[in-house]
């Protein structure tokens, strides 16, 4: 079991930046692919980008070039940094993650793949 608590959250205008935190508690004995998702109103959710305990990457088109994700192992947390935002990147953004059964690499952006999550963090850009 592993608990996720995101922050970082809040308002900004289009081109500003935000960066997400989310901090993991509970067995931290095992390592985990770990990932941020975000859900729109009205839309399902999706996977915005992943990374492995061995730190290789999978970002979504849509966020390549802007987003970078990042782990510090030795404090259990997660980082998010979103520059360049756009009205579209509204939404909740969760932390996920899922025990690395399969190696150290995550490519899924699947949210199926992921058991474990936060509650959530609002992300607003405005134009």
């Amino acid at each position: 079991q592993v608990q996720l608590v995101e922050s970082g959250g809040g308002s900004v205008q289009s081109g500003g930046s935000l960066r997400l935190s989310c901090a993991a508690s509970g067995n931290t004995r095992r390592t985990y692919c770990m990932g941020w998702f975000r859900q729109a109103p009205g839309k399902d959710r999706e996977g915005v980008v992943v990374i492995g305990s061995d730190r290789r990457t999978t970002y979504a088109d849509s966020v390549k070039g802007r987003f970078t994700i990042s782990r510090d192992t030795a404090k259990g947390t997660l980082y998010l940094q979103m520059n360049s935002l756009k009205p579209e990147d509204t939404a909740i953004y969760y932390c996920a993650a899922e025990p690395d059964y399969y190696g150290p690499t995550c490519t899924s952006l699947r949210k199926r793949d992921f058991g474990f999550w936060g509650q959530g963090t609002q992300v607003t850009v405005s134009t």
